[in-house]
């Protein structure tokens, strides 16, 4: 039974004793005493004042008397107005951390046969551009958020839907076609999703250039859009691609193709990978089967054009179209078509999709839609929605080639980690090898922190100097930190000591070393917290404040000096289990953490 567990018990039991009153468990809160006054846990007496009849004070004075004789693990209180703050004794704290120690996968729930299988859906990318910085934004919350989701105990299956059809698509297509004379990847050099993208970029640039020429003869914005040939000759192209033309077929797969080699060596380099990967292409006639049935059972009804809709009146919506009135598809279809085949491939017993707030209100009809065609996990979707991600110049636009590209951001981040680890002489005594590895793992490891310390919810500026920096709320501050433990530790092996399985229970420790135990065990908390909040910063935020107390322990204690052999074990088995739970927490977060630095 863990220390809380024990005293949440004595409480009840105190309860009894003092006030005749039984009192359940969860009517108790327990919460970690501030660090400007003595102790390591507060009650809070305001609910128990309507059975003890008395001040908070006196009733606290009360609780906490009874405790301290009939609670072994209380060693001492005070009491501020309405709060009691217990000291807890030192040999519980070293039961504890022994009870850690053994746990290589501590604050891990495994998973079982029984446990609910949750869908992470993430990055969804165009196959008319290559993967910016709003992606990175996406792929690494979606990619952490599955981590920490199996972390709780759950079977994750990890998807991607990929848009590859439309008038987008046909865009670089048609680009491609008149103005590509012949270019791959192989020619160019150029990655495939970049090459393609370069075409997207060139469309735009064209497609503006001709409404220039004919708004130059009088036309309006709106006229000159409508007698656009650019425009009118994608729209065919797409006309085609449906109707299922041969050659348009051929070339839509060969540029998808070059797409799709370029976005694996992105995903590879970000460290995220999917466990399954729709198509558009392949899910939107799905979705108008399932619209069609849905139609024929009433759910949804028929305008004279003949589209097809959904009233969504009686949930407090309006009404949505699902058919056009020439029978193609809209996104909210495609939506019905992919979960149509995910429920078809998987038992889902949540789905959860990683996309923008901009589509918030599209996430709230897509799971009513789901659920009166009988989806099972329809009502309980979960719309992990996110903030936008920009630069402190602002905002980026794809179709005028102005986003931050991710391969070219990753590229950056590692060279000026390099640069940096360079300077502060943090390579110096590696190999070339370990100094590459690690300037990656550190590139890397900030722009993964950066981003996901960050409340989701939120919108974020992201600084990649800021992100950097060795010190401060960073990813290289808990990677150097990781790194002078695992220096510590091999001094310690060197010199052959060898970290025992048990502490004894009689030692004497700081203040600092039991709140730095106690700030261990929160790590269980923290990922279930993350997991209930579908928030990847709880466990950034936390590690940080555990290095944080670490680095001030490691500044204020001798550990491999101290001549005292229980007290140096004990702080060797402490930081080994600070490491243990960086390492942990860190891989949540899909950052890696280096062992020398």
């Amino acid at each position: 039974m863990g220390i809380e567990q024990q005293l949440i018990a004595a409480i009840q039991a105190g309860l009894q004793t003092l006030y005749g009153a039984a009192v359940e468990a969860d009517q108790i809160q327990l919460q970690t005493t501030k660090k400007e006054f003595k102790g390591h846990l507060t009650l809070v007496v305001f609910p128990f004042l309507r059975i003890s009849k008395k001040s908070p004070e006196q009733t606290a004075q009360e609780i906490g008397e009874y405790l301290q004789t009939q609670a072994p693990a209380v060693a001492g209180f005070n009491v501020i107005k309405g709060f009691l703050n217990l000291t807890v004794a030192c040999s519980e704290w070293v039961a504890l951390l022994n009870e850690i120690h053994l746990q290589e996968q501590y604050g891990i729930t495994a998973t079982t046969d029984e446990s609910p299988l949750v869908m992470v859906e993430y990055s969804s990318p165009n196959t008319n551009k290559p993967l910016h910085l709003g992606h990175i934004r996406n792929n690494l919350l979606g990619y952490s958020l599955a981590e920490i989701l199996k972390a709780n105990g759950n079977k994750v299956v990890k998807t991607n839907i990929v848009n590859d059809r439309g008038i987008h698509i046909c865009k670089s297509m048609l680009a491609w076609q008149k103005w590509g004379n012949g270019a791959t990847p192989e020619s160019t050099g150029k990655k495939g999703d970049h090459l393609v993208g370069d075409f997207y970029v060139l469309f735009d640039k064209q497609y503006k250039e001709e409404l220039k020429t004919l708004e130059a003869t009088g036309l309006t914005k709106e006229e000159a859009e409508k007698q656009s040939v650019l425009m009118a000759e994608a729209r065919e192209m797409l006309r085609q691609w449906e109707a299922g033309d041969t050659a348009i077929y051929a070339l839509w797969e060969m540029m998808n193709g070059w797409v799709y080699g370029g976005f694996d060596e992105t995903y590879k380099q970000m460290g995220v990978d999917f466990d399954k990967i729709y198509y558009e292409s392949q899910t939107y006639l799905e979705g108008k089967e399932t619209v069609l049935e849905g139609l024929e059972k009433g759910v949804f009804y028929r305008r004279d054009d003949g589209s097809v809709w959904a009233d969504l009146t009686g949930d407090g919506l309006d009404e949505k179209l699902l058919l056009r009135a020439d029978g193609t598809s809209v996104y909210m279809t495609q939506d019905i078509g992919t979960a149509k085949l995910r429920f078809d491939d998987y038992p889902i017993d949540k789905m959860v999709y990683v996309v923008g707030n901009e589509q918030n209100y599209h996430f709230q009809v897509l799971s009513i839609l789901l659920d009166k065609l009988g989806f099972a996990f329809g009502k309980g979707l979960v719309h992990f929605s996110y903030g936008m991600v920009e630069l402190p110049e602002g905002k980026m636009k794809s179709r005028e080639g102005t986003v931050v590209d991710a391969d070219d951001l990753m590229v950056e981040m590692i060279g000026t980690a390099r640069e940096i680890s360079q300077e502060l002489g943090k390579l110096d005594e590696l190999t070339p090898e370990e100094a590459e590895q690690i300037v990656r793992m550190v590139g890397l490891g900030s722009l993964k922190y950066f981003i996901l310390k960050v409340d989701p919810r939120k919108n974020m500026t992201f600084n990649p100097k800021e992100s950097i920096d060795f010190n401060g709320n960073t990813g290289p501050f808990i990677q150097y930190a990781y790194a002078r433990i695992c220096s510590v530790l091999r001094r310690a092996a060197s010199q052959g000591i060898v970290l025992p399985e048990r502490l004894p229970t009689s030692l004497l420790l700081s203040e600092k070393e039991e709140h730095l135990i106690q700030l261990i065990a929160a790590y269980a908390v923290t990922v279930k917290e993350a997991g209930t909040e579908y928030s990847p910063a709880y466990i950034a935020n936390y590690i940080y404040e555990l290095v944080k107390e670490y680095n001030q322990f490691y500044h204020d204690y001798s550990i491999l000096r101290e001549t005292d052999t229980e007290l140096r074990d004990f702080r060797l088995v402490l930081s080994a289990n600070v490491a243990k739970i960086i390492r942990s927490g860190m891989a949540l977060l899909g950052i890696e953490v280096p062992e020398r630095m």
